[in-house]
């Protein structure tokens, strides 16, 4: 082995020694070195900042009793059938290295309704025992293998995604499971293949890019619709789900593995729930019987995105797009009742010219009574979108 190299390992190797001590406190004495490395390396070797990081984690998992969550966790019936039938994703073989996979289906997450049918806590601790699955996981893995086995490949599937997945709330949530798996079991992640990527990726990879760390970045390969052959090169046919170009399927046949991985689908309402903070994001206006209000964005720059959200208190409302140039309106999406007062509706369009776009939310449909309404609105510009860089295969 090269000097250069040796000093490192000894610097290394000091640095993990000075941590084992800060935190002696705390920590397990079967606690290995190469667990230690991990929270030092998912903050660049930075002593204290690992050692912080560390406290943290212990910390939030004894607030999470997660010594017990697996044995103990239960959750009330309503969210638990929400839970095993809606949110989407699984487990499923290993890759050659003998790792975890995980396949998550976003295009089939109805976060919106699973947001609005359980409470934020009861997805913490789902994505807890997700990870504590993978630990555990880790262990039977090396026994069998005779080999210390690490890591979890993940196959980040997208088809089906459309603009409803760009709904900000859902995708902060989705990001926040996320930084439970980066804050708590730092390194866990080995690899992430996103596949079949649509047009919109770059947009939403734009919305969450300040929420993923760097060292998350460099581990995600967008792959596209052309994916098999890079995922057969780390995964073999027989632990890679047939409808993914492997072999494995369910004892039936089945291509889609059900069995092993979570389809999702769309919430029914009736499991909804009063959850305010998911509108605590939005701004509030009244709207007088017969009245309306109108919101203009001047679009300069064609392609760009116009997005929406709103929500009425008590009672629908008219919502419709209009779109002025020269003088002349013309409209985008006709004028119709929308039963917002349920659950949050949101939508987006893409803004081929340039010109003012308005949003009309009318109470023309009342003579009577007054609307509260909640709304929250974003302009997305092409030129924002293609502002980072993809490790493409």
């Amino acid at each position: 082995m090269p000097k250069n190299n040796n000093k490192k390992e000894e610097k290394e190797q000091a640095k993990v020694n000075e941590l084992r001590a800060r935190l002696s406190d705390i920590l397990k004495s079967d606690y290995e070195d190469f667990y230690l490395r991990k929270w030092l390396k998912a903050r660049g070797f930075d002593i204290n900042k690992a050692e912080q990081m560390f406290r943290n984690s212990v910390a939030y998992k004894t607030k999470m009793k997660v010594e017990t969550l697996m044995a103990e966790f239960e959750t009330p019936e309503d969210v638990s059938v929400v839970i095993k039938n809606y949110l989407t994703g699984g487990f499923c073989g290993h890759d050659k290295e003998g790792s975890p996979i995980r396949v998550e289906l976003y295009g089939h997450l109805d976060l919106k309704g699973i947001m609005a049918s359980v409470k934020k806590s009861d997805l913490e601790k789902t994505k807890i025992l997700q990870c504590e699955h993978t630990v555990l996981d880790w262990e039977r893995q090396s026994k069998k293998l005779g080999k210390r086995v690490d890591g979890l490949t993940v196959i980040f599937d997208m088809e089906g995604v459309t603009t409803k997945m760009m709904w900000r709330p859902g995708l902060q949530m989705y990001l926040h499971l996320v930084k439970i798996l980066e804050d708590n079991y730092p390194e866990m992640l080995k690899r992430m293949f996103v596949i079949n990527a649509p047009l919109i990726f770059p947009v939403l990879y734009k919305l969450a890019r300040p929420l993923i760390s760097d060292e998350m970045r460099n581990k995600i390969h967008v792959l596209g619709a052309t994916y098999t052959d890079t995922l057969l090169q780390y995964i073999d046919a027989d632990q890679l789900p047939a409808f993914l170009g492997g072999t494995l399927t369910d004892p039936d046949g089945n291509k889609r593995c059900v069995t092993m991985i979570n389809q999702g689908g769309e919430v029914p309402e009736k499991y909804f729930l009063d959850i305010k903070e998911l509108y605590e994001h939005m701004k509030t206006a009244t709207i007088t019987r017969g009245d309306k209000l109108e919101l203009e964005y001047q679009i300069d720059k064609p392609d760009s995105i116009l997005r929406w959200e709103f929500k009425t208190e008590d009672y629908d409302i008219g919502f419709g797009v209009n779109f002025r140039k020269n003088g002349v309106t013309s409209v985008i999406l006709p004028m119709k009742r929308v039963n917002s007062q349920h659950v949050a509706e949101d939508g987006s369009i893409t803004c081929k010219e340039t010109g003012t776009y308005i949003l009309v939310f009318s109470n023309s449909f009342s003579w009577v009574k007054e609307k509260v309404i909640k709304y929250w609105t974003e302009v997305v510009q092409q030129e924002e979108i293609m502002n980072d860089q993809f490790t493409l295969f």
